[in-house]
């Protein structure tokens, strides 16, 4: 098995996104990020051809002998199969090493679900990059955002910010999720699932 993991927060890029509820996976793996003590960055740089980034911000760490490549697509949510397939094609990652993270309004609040494969649940992002992949044979976090929005308000509802409540519930649970994102690349998905699923 490949030592390289790829780690993919889906979201969308600009201040105006930040903080708002369709872009947790960016907020997990920047939890992610700060454990593996790195920085993410969008910048030319000649030491190191990883850090010349190409549709993303990206950064890199290592977990004993696990090398996580970690990528917040700068394509736009519905465009992040473009950024998903060039870092693997790049980096020469094996599908199985690929972990998106991912919104999901059928899940409450908080809640955290892994599953090795899967249907894009009419998530823009996934079903791009099931698109792109001609695949949905590729691990994905989702992270549960709740659905407490009246009809036809679902866009509204999941580019808006997160309230002081929801906020409680969430930052402990982003860092469990960074904790699964760990996990997955030491230990694989099944025994991550185990693990995590019922927390």
């Amino acid at each position: 098995m490949s030592n390289k993991i790829l780690i993919v927060g889906l979201g969308n890029p600009g201040e105006e996104y930040d903080n708002t509820r369709h872009n947790i996976g960016f907020k997990i793996l920047d939890s992610f990020a700060d454990s593996l003590k790195v920085k993410f960055e969008f910048r030319q740089r000649t030491d190191s051809p990883w850090r010349t980034s190409r549709l993303a911000f990206t950064a890199e760490g290592k977990v004993k002998n696990k090398l996580f490549y970690l990528v917040k697509p700068t394509t736009f949510m519905n465009l992040s199969g473009k950024a998903v397939n060039y870092y693997l094609q790049k980096e020469k990652i094996p599908l199985a090493n690929l972990l998106v993270i991912t919104d999901d309004v059928s899940l409450p609040t908080g809640q955290i679900r892994l599953r090795p494969k899967g249907s894009d649940g009419g998530h823009n992002g996934l079903r791009n990059i099931d698109e792109v992949l001609s695949s949905g044979n590729y691990s994905r976090l989702r992270f549960g955002i709740g659905n407490d929005y009246p009809k036809g308000a679902q866009v509204n509802y999941v580019l808006g910010k997160w309230n002081n409540e929801e906020l409680k519930i969430i930052l402990p649970r982003i860092e469990l999720a960074a904790e699964a994102i760990k996990d997955f690349g030491l230990m694989g998905v099944e025994k991550t699932m185990n693990a995590y699923n019922s927390k």
